[in-house]
């Protein structure tokens, strides 16, 4: 399946509505997290990642402009495919073309390891995000 996922990027106006029903499903369905906090209005300064496979659309993450990464969901049914780890080098390889230094981001705990496989370091203490257990994490993007 890796093959054939199919990563898009670009502006809240063209992924919103694909992206955010995904955002919906995995953050406020799923993991209980507030809609006021999801929504925080941040989307339309951002860069949007969607991956979809044979045109049906699995996961989402989107790029701050201060090279911040988040908001990675994968639908449940499509987790373990290899789709966060592509989203993930999607948003990296933007970052770069940015022009950032390094990408930042805050992982959910439980997702710690996977982030580590991509490279990143996690530093600082465990905090509450929406009640989730997050650590912050980042990689540099200088060779």
């Amino acid at each position: 399946m890796k093959e054939r996922i199919e990563i898009r990027e670009g502006s809240w106006a063209e992924l919103g509505e694909v992206a955010g029903e995904i955002r919906r499903i995995v953050f406020i369905e799923e993991q209980q997290v507030p809609r006021e906090e999801e929504w925080d209005g941040r989307d339309d300064a951002c860069r949007h990642f969607l991956a979809l496979h044979d045109d049906s659309p699995l996961g989402t993450a989107r790029l701050l402009p201060d090279g911040h990464i988040g908001r990675v969901a994968v639908l449940r049914e499509a987790r373990g495919l290899g789709i966060g780890a592509a989203l993930m080098r999607a948003a990296i390889a933007s970052s770069r073309r940015l022009g950032h230094a390094q990408v930042e981001l805050a992982a959910q705990t439980h997702a710690l390891a996977f982030y580590k496989n991509l490279g990143f370091t996690a530093y600082g203490e465990v905090f509450l995000d929406a009640g989730i257990p997050h650590r912050n994490m980042r990689l540099s993007l200088i060779d």
